[in-house]
């Protein structure tokens, strides 16, 4: 038996992440389907709960167009269905032309934190060694 995939992310943020030929491209190439996964019901429930809140706020309907047609939706919804937490460097702000990650989360009740956060709260640990 295998181990479930503890961590993940959803299918659309890998297909932008591949629009780029780049080292995040490839790194994304070796994860493989299994990291990278399909919208199953519970996300397909919550990206109608994100959508909804979307177009409830006093987003410019650019705006609201923009986040529904990018991986940025599918990442908060993903996280909003499985109870994940979204990582990202955005953070939360009252513009109403552009949708900031963070702005879903809190008001969704998505747990959000920065990279920093995140590398605080798993105790990572960066040491030098000899240099090869």
């Amino acid at each position: 038996m295998t181990e479930p995939v503890t961590e993940s992310c959803s299918r659309p943020v890998r297909d932008e992440v591949l629009a780029i030929d780049d080292d995040l491209s490839a790194w994304a190439t070796q994860r493989g389907d299994e990291f990278f996964l399909k919208p199953d019901p519970p996300i397909v429930a919550s990206l109608s709960a994100v959508s909804t809140w979307a177009q409830g706020g006093s987003y410019e309907p650019a705006a609201i167009n923009t986040f529904l047609q990018v991986a940025d939706y599918y990442l908060v919804a993903h996280a909003h269905a499985h109870g994940l937490v979204v990582v990202t460097h955005e953070i939360a702000s009252n513009s109403t032309k552009k949708i900031k990650i963070p702005n879903p989360c809190i008001d969704l009740g998505i747990k959000c934190m920065t990279p920093y956060e995140m590398l605080r709260v798993e105790k990572a640990r960066f040491t030098l060694g000899p240099s090869a």
